[in-house]
Formats: C-alpha cells, structure tokens, sequence
C-alpha cells in the first residue's frame, strides 16, 4: 500500500499509515473471511460464520519508540533520495542491510485493544472474528478523550497478546514458519524447546538467544500472557497448529 502511495504521487494524495494499516486489514481480514467460510461450507458448518473487525490498539503517546524509529516500511530508495526525504519531511530513515534505504517508524507497545467490546459481542453471538490483524491500527488518546491516528506500526505478537486477554482466552498460540523457539539457533548445538517455564523462557532471553526482529516480540507476547493469567502459550510451525494445541509439537510456554 505504501508503494502504491508512492507510484500515485503526485497524482493521487498520499494517505497517512493509520489509514494504510486500516486497509490493510480490511483486505487480508477478507481473504480470511472467505477461507474461513468455504470450510466451515464444506465441513458442514452451516451455522458457522466468520467475520472481519478492522481493530484500534491504543498505544502511550509518551512511549519511547517514538523517539527511536525502528521498524522499516516502504520501498527500498538510495541514499541521496532517502536523504532529501528527510530534510523535506522529517521522516527517520536508515539503510537497510545493504539493500537502499527505507523509512522506519517507531513500534509502540501495545495498551490495549480499542474495539473489545465489540469483538466480544461479536463471539457471544457465534461468530469466528478476524481481528488486530498486523497488529491493528496504533492510536493515541488525546487529553479530551478523543482517539487519534499515529504514524507507527504495533508488533503484531505483542497485540495478540493484548487481543488474547481481552477474549479472556485459556491459550494464546502464535504460529510461525519454524518449529518454535530455540536456544543456540543456528548453530550446530541448537535445541528446540518443548514445554518450557516462564522462568526458563527468560532466563534464555536474557542470554539473548532469541533475535529482537524475528522470534524475541513472540518470547515476549507468550511471557506477558502467561504471567498475567493465561492458561499457556504455544509457539508453533502452521502447519503443525492442531498438533501443538495437543501438546504433540511446538514449544509450550506454561507458569
């Protein structure tokens, strides 16, 4: 969608990222639906539904990653452009490993989810709710009570969290495209962790075993909703969802 913002400039008015996230999820939350539909249709369900709900987080406005802008978005552009974007603007951009330049905007905390009365209502009534896809849309409170927009991208592990407390859920599963986590990943001492303590699992990340850009946001969702009540947490491969549910795979994060 930002690059789409790009190519219809000047032409077509940029919308802001607040925007971006909304559409965003609208159009994944859809495919969703459908997949979702289809099944519960050749399955039988037919008094199953699902249903999308593009989703506010509300973050602090005073949060620290607003000072400190880390996660990329966008296009790939070189320096000199990159440069002149930001003396234009005000944007924060930074090279990318090699690749260009991209902007990076800062990644706040979740606090809470906006639209939780709504998602409830919404399974009360029966329905399979899509909902904080990409980690919903980031928004700030004003001092009068208003909500506002923010230029800002939410870890969408972090917002699960968030979702899963909301729902009241007994099990937060976090699937990905690995086994789970591990200790020494990468290396030929590597090992995948099963069920694990909370106090285990922090104690490992402490020792930095876990990578801040792919599986440290999960470690730290898990944690977070196992101590603050959940049932369990479990890190798994998609394709091994059900079988990590039953404790045949997966990493298994319980108090």
């Amino acid at each position: 969608i930002l690059i789409q913002n790009e190519l219809g400039n000047p032409s077509v008015p940029a919308m802001p990222m607040d925007v971006c996230g909304a559409g965003s999820q609208g159009m994944i939350g859809y495919m969703f639906c459908q997949s979702f539909r289809n099944v519960f249709a050749r399955e039988g369900l037919t008094d199953r539904e699902a249903t999308c709900l593009v989703t506010r987080v509300e973050v602090d406005e005073n949060d620290p990653a607003f000072a400190n802008p880390t996660k990329p978005v966008g296009p790939f552009y070189s320096e000199e452009e990159a440069r002149r974007r930001m003396a234009g603007t005000g944007e924060t951009w930074r090279e990318d490993s090699g690749r260009g330049w991209r902007r990076v905007v800062p990644s706040p905390d979740p606090r809470s989810i906006v639209d939780e009365r709504a998602i409830n209502s919404l399974i009360k009534g029966g329905f399979t709710v899509i909902a904080s896809g990409g980690g919903g849309i980031p928004v700030i409170r004003t001092k009068d009570g208003a909500l506002r927009g923010v230029e800002a991208v939410i870890d969408k592990d972090l917002a699960a969290e968030r979702l899963a407390v909301a729902v009241g859920a007994e099990v937060l599963m976090i699937l990905t495209d690995v086994p789970g986590a591990a200790v020494n990943y990468g290396r030929e001492d590597m090992k995948w962790l099963g069920t694990t303590s909370v106090e285990q699992l922090e104690a490992f990340e402490r020792e930095g075993h876990f990578s801040a850009g792919s599986m440290g946001p999960k470690i730290r969702a898990a944690v977070r909703f196992v101590k603050g009540g959940g049932k369990q947490a479990i890190l798994a491969r998609l394709e091994e969802g059900l079988e990590a549910l039953e404790g045949r795979a997966g990493t298994l994060v319980v108090p």
